[in-house]
């Protein structure tokens, strides 16, 4: 049977025929004869256009009920019109009211403050440009999942709680029955690798949280990571995998997002120069760089956002910082053969200034070694027996990376705040809505 009631997305399909467009009206305006309503439906926006003369008296005086966000169903012919707001519009023969709205819907067509915004976040999403960078989000989260399916990977969900730590930085915990403190994960990766050792190739996809008190324009307090996990790759295969992962990401997006990147203005030409190999930059040899363009970072230390940024602005495309320190970086990287000082790691950070999108290592397969780095970090050795045990019995070359998807979506989607990037961001200082 045809469809009479399509999704505005799918309107090319039904030009010259007569539906029903079922969503929510964003604009009206009236000339007395003929008025004019924008209609969306989350897959995109119609013009309809209701004419005095051509309709029932009831349907045109249902109109002049019609305010931002009013709720309805709208029948009639559709037409191509390149003029109209969404390429289509829909000469109306009826009009029917679903839910109405308040004439004091609080966002209305003129500035607002970021806060008032994030305060009104659940009716923020409406706009066209939320819908454009969600488009974006979700072409991303699929494009991940077709990129590990199609070359074997297993997707492994981890726990959200747990009682073993993967990251220095904060942790949120709570009680856990008598079992002591438990904690919101701040990594899949520790149960990626024993799934690693079952199953060869996996990757986890899920919620991720870091208590830091952070108020940069790059960190949330909840984000989600996709963290793949692959037995026998070096930190060399490592660095390959990622590379060819974010280029089949930025690609993808450029095929099929066309439209909601021209909505979010974004300049398309650095990222169609996205593709494998990236640069790559030993730690000590970056830290050169930016101290010769006035940095005060010393060896030894963690890179900031400003240092990042620096050191990109040399280059056309993402950048590996490769082997940093081994004491800025987590307990479980390899020690590096070449230089103890070091571990096999390291940071993919985007162009533009977007920085770090991607942390990756080769693991510490060495049973002692571990332990000895668990020890240093003052990390309570029992929660980490299972942990241990994966170098105990068989142990194995193996590596992997976190991906921070918010960050990724900001990156390709050009956004100056990866808050933007999260339906309901968690920040330091906002829970609600």
């Amino acid at each position: 049977m045809p469809d009479t009631t399509p999704r505005i997305a799918n309107l090319s399909d039904h030009v010259g025929q007569t539906v029903t467009v079922r969503g929510w009206v964003t604009h009206v305006r009236s000339s007395g004869k003929v008025a004019f309503a924008v209609i969306r439906d989350g897959t995109g926006v119609m013009q309809a256009v209701f004419v005095k003369t051509q309709l029932p008296p009831e349907v045109w005086e249902r109109f002049k009920e019609l305010t931002l966000e009013t709720s309805v169903y709208v029948t009639g012919e559709v037409r191509a019109e390149p003029r109209a707001p969404g390429g289509f519009e829909m000469g109306v023969v009826g009009l029917a009211i679903f839910g109405s709205s308040p004439l004091d819907y609080p966002i209305q067509p003129k500035e607002h403050g970021i806060d008032f915004l994030l305060d009104h976040r659940h009716f923020w999403l409406r706009s066209n440009r939320q819908r454009a960078i969600f488009s974006v989000r979700n072409e991303i989260e699929q494009s991940i999942h077709d990129f590990f399916y199609e070359r074997g990977f297993l997707r492994i969900d981890t726990p959200i709680l747990t009682a073993a730590i993967g990251e220095r930085s904060g942790l949120f915990s709570t009680e856990y029955f008598e079992e002591g403190n438990a904690y919101l994960a701040q990594t899949g990766q520790l149960y990626g690798e024993a799934a690693a050792a079952a199953f060869g190739k996996i990757y986890t996809f899920g919620p991720t949280f870091r208590a830091e008190k952070s108020k940069t324009r790059r960190h949330l307090t909840e984000f989600w990571m996709i963290e793949p996990e692959v037995a026998w790759n070096d930190s060399a295969d490592n660095m390959r995998l990622q590379e060819d992962f974010i280029s089949y990401i930025v690609q993808r997006c450029l095929e099929r997002r066309g439209a909601e990147l021209r909505e979010l203005e974004r300049d398309i030409a650095p990222l169609e120069r996205v593709k494998a190999p990236f640069h790559r930059v030993n730690y000590t040899d970056a830290v050169a760089v930016i101290q010769d363009k006035g940095s005060e970072t010393k060896w030894g230390d963690d890179l900031g956002a400003e240092d990042e940024s620096l050191l990109v602005a040399d280059y056309d495309r993402p950048v590996f910082v490769m082997n940093y320190p081994k004491e800025a970086k987590a307990f479980y990287m390899k020690e590096n053969p070449e230089d103890p000082r070091t571990v096999l790691c390291d940071d993919c950070l985007a162009p533009e200034g977007y920085g770090e999108i991607i942390g990756g290592s080769q693991r510490e397969d060495d049973y002692d070694k571990l332990l000895r780095r668990i020890h240093e970090e003052a990390l309570p050795v029992d929660a980490y027996g299972w942990y241990l045990d994966l170098r105990k019995y068989g142990t194995f070359v193996h590596s992997g990376f976190g991906l921070g998807l918010e960050r990724t979506v900001a990156w390709i989607c050009g956004l100056p705040h990866i808050r933007e990037a999260s339906a309901f961001p968690r920040m330091m200082h906002r829970l609600r809505p």
